[in-house]
């Protein structure tokens, strides 16, 4: 009999990704604030710098120049982002809660991919990211998504 202490789970785990560089958030946050028909380019330019940054890939996605290169970026932000969950003990499934702001990048970009998924006619892939979403966190996302 071993004298380790069973332990038991509180339920369901969820995952908490790391927070973005305060410094890569900044340099998005002043492309975001790009004169309009430069904000596509200066969020590409912080993305090229720092492709590993899921919240970089999700700006991306947002001010994408038609669906199939919104789609393109949100998908890229979704895999860096299973990535990341893998990276952080997420085992393939529990919650990843929009309650935690660093889980925003990945969870935007898996809203996005399943938007532009429906978008372009991919309506199996937009069926599967919605189940996956609300897989992920049930009350879905702060403002109704």
């Amino acid at each position: 009999m071993s004298d380790q202490p069973i332990q038991f789970s509180d339920g369901i785990p969820t995952t908490v990704l790391p927070e973005t560089d305060p410094a890569v958030r900044h340099r998005l946050a002043q492309a975001l604030a790009a004169p309009p028909d430069g904000v596509r380019d200066a969020v590409a330019a912080v993305v090229a710098d720092h492709p590993e940054e899921i919240e970089c890939w999700a700006a991306l996605g947002d001010v994408g120049r038609d669906p199939v290169e919104r789609y393109a970026a949100y998908r890229v932000g979704y895999h860096r982002g299973l990535d990341a969950l893998r990276a952080n003990g997420w085992r393939g499934s529990g919650y990843v809660r929009w309650s935690a702001p660093s889980n925003h990048g990945f969870l935007r970009s898996l809203l996005g991919l399943q938007q532009q998924a429906a978008a372009i006619g991919e309506v199996g892939e937009a069926e599967r990211c919605a189940t996956f979403l609300a897989q992920l966190d049930p009350s879905g996302p702060p403002d109704g998504g």
